[in-house]
């Protein structure tokens, strides 16, 4: 090898020889000797260089044992990594249809689990994020599904009954019973401290509007299980519901409440037929005139069968509430398995798309004008002042606003003692109920188990269809209170909402509301 390596630095030497100009050549013994000189020399510098780089044959199997370990060891590092992200994602969609609070609450965003992930470095994709649709985890078969026997056992509120007369007219300062009465701000204190027995406003005074006919009241007593929807204002007609069971239309009545205006609207763009006992029907809902609209604002009215259901249908033990514009489009029966009884609640609604803090959902409500501004601001400083926080992740609830369109009810004591306390507040505010259900689930200081399930499977129980018209009234463009003086009066209701006019017992002057973050352009 050594002579090989001698002949080849040889050989480019002489080449380089040849290429050398001729004037440049060494001549004769002298040019001789110093060509020879220098080959040695060369030999010798890279026989010494490659004895300084050859390695001993023991290190060569070292080596390579090394390599191949380091690869596995890389190898199985980022299969086990695959794995953990396989499994943390096998399990956030096991959760997201978890009817258990502390595994559904996973599926928020927001939530610490998620944040913790996140700064593990697992970027959990758009799962987590909200999303429009997302398939619902029910039975297959509604025929196969059990009913539980009896009524859920009331624990803490036992006996639950309602204050009938306004005590205003009874002292002669009001020439017309008022449909909440004149709840007091101690009586409304004293409603959210539970006890065994309670007696607590609950609309429906008598004599203040909101009537059904005879023929209606008798129909309804044998409503044990009830779809309910409403119309008010005239502003939508009733949507048919589909893939509904042969189980189901014996078991259910569908039941639409509607007001005059909304009749005489159904009647000239719909058939209306008649049954021998003057029951109204539009396919398999029955028509139920609420007559004496007790309230000025269509959107107040609204909410009286939407959270008062109990009260007009007392003999249902189980309700499905969907707003009138909707269809809906899964079995009702498959409904109450998946939202009350397999994880034995009494009370299900959705969380909202985009807010979980009420103060949020309040600026949206300015924004896109559903309500006066500064008597949207007053309804904040009230809870703001009663203690309500913004809502934070990790907290006692999932979010603090719900997406109040589909509510779903067992009629427990409980269930219908927050649903008087949840009407009561949009009785004394403002009409939007999406801004007190988190104040009255906050009062009752977590005693109230209800089930809050994802906005994806919320928005895959019914095909939302159009209002016939945007309903607008002149108080919901209201910038300043300055307006509502003056000719501005007029725009005041009369009915409702009187707690905003009603001195408070407590200096609102120093409250700041919560700063919001908007994070969608959604309202």
């Amino acid at each position: 090898m050594d002579e090989e390596a001698q002949r080849s630095v040889s050989f480019r030497l002489v080449r380089k020889g040849d290429r050398a100009p001729q004037n440049l050549r060494p001549k004769g013994e002298e040019a001789k000797c110093h060509n020879s000189a220098f080959l040695i020399m060369r030999i010798k510098y890279l026989l010494e260089h490659k004895n300084r780089t050859r390695r001993s044959p023991q290190e060569y199997p070292l080596m390579i044992v090394w390599k191949k370990g380091f690869i596995r060891l890389v190898l199985v590092g980022g299969i086990l990594w695959m794995l953990l992200i396989l499994t943390v994602l096998l399990f956030h969609v096991w959760s997201c249809h978890s009817s258990v609070s502390f595994f559904s609450a996973i599926c928020n965003k927001d939530s610490k689990v998620f944040m913790v992930l996140n700064s593990m470095g697992i970027n959990v994709p758009e799962p987590l994020q909200p999303q429009h649709r997302c398939p619902i985890p029910l039975s297959e078969d509604p025929d196969k599904i059990v009913i539980p026997k009896g009524r859920t056992p009331d624990k803490i509120v036992k006996d639950l009954s309602y204050v009938m007369e306004d005590e205003l007219l009874k002292k002669g300062s009001q020439t017309s019973p008022l449909f909440g009465g004149h709840q007091s701000w101690s009586q409304r204190e004293d409603s959210f401290k539970l006890n065994p027995a309670m007696k607590v406003h609950c609309g429906f005074i008598r004599e203040s509007g909101a009537e059904m006919a005879p023929s209606d009241i008798k129909y309804v007593e044998k409503c044990r299980f009830v779809v309910a929807s409403g119309i008010f204002d005239g502003y939508d007609i009733p949507q048919q519901p589909s893939n509904i069971s042969l189980r189901s239309r014996k078991l259910f009545c569908f039941l639409m409440v509607v007001d005059e205006i909304s009749l005489k609207f159904i009647k000239e763009n719909v058939t209306i037929r008649e049954d021998d006992h003057g029951g109204k029907w539009v396919g398999i809902w029955r028509l139920f005139l609420l007559k004496h609209s007790p309230y000025d604002e269509p959107r107040r009215n609204g909410k009286i069968p939407k959270i008062l259901l109990h009260r007009l249908f007392p003999q249902a033990q189980y309700s499905i509430w969907i707003d009138g514009k909707m269809e809906l489009i899964v079995d009702p029966l498959l409904i109450l398995e998946r939202y009350l009884w397999r994880g034995k609640y009494s009370f299900a609604i959705a969380q909202h798309k985009h807010h979980h803090s009420i103060y949020e959902e309040a600026d949206a409500n300015k924004r896109r004008k559903r309500y006066a501004r500064p008597l949207i601001d007053l309804h904040m400083k009230i809870y703001r002042y009663e203690g309500m926080g913004s809502w934070s992740p990790g907290g006692k609830t999932i979010s603090d606003v719900p997406e109040g369109a589909i509510i779903i009810r067992e009629h427990t004591a409980m269930s219908n003692l927050f649903s008087c306390l949840w009407f009561n507040e949009v009785d004394l505010f403002t009409p939007r109920d999406q801004l007190s259900f988190g104040y009255v689930v906050y009062r009752l200081g977590g005693l109230f188990k209800f089930f809050m399930f994802p906005n994806c499977e919320y928005n895959s129980l019914f095909v939302l269809h159009p209002h016939t018209r945007e309903h607008s009234s002149a108080i919901e463009w209201v910038k300043n209170i300055t307006e509502l003086d003056g000719k501005g009066s007029r725009m005041k209701e009369s009915r409702g909402g009187l707690g905003l006019w009603t001195p408070y017992p407590g200096n609102l002057d120093s409250v700041v509301l919560p700063p919001v973050a908007r994070t969608s352009k959604a309202g």
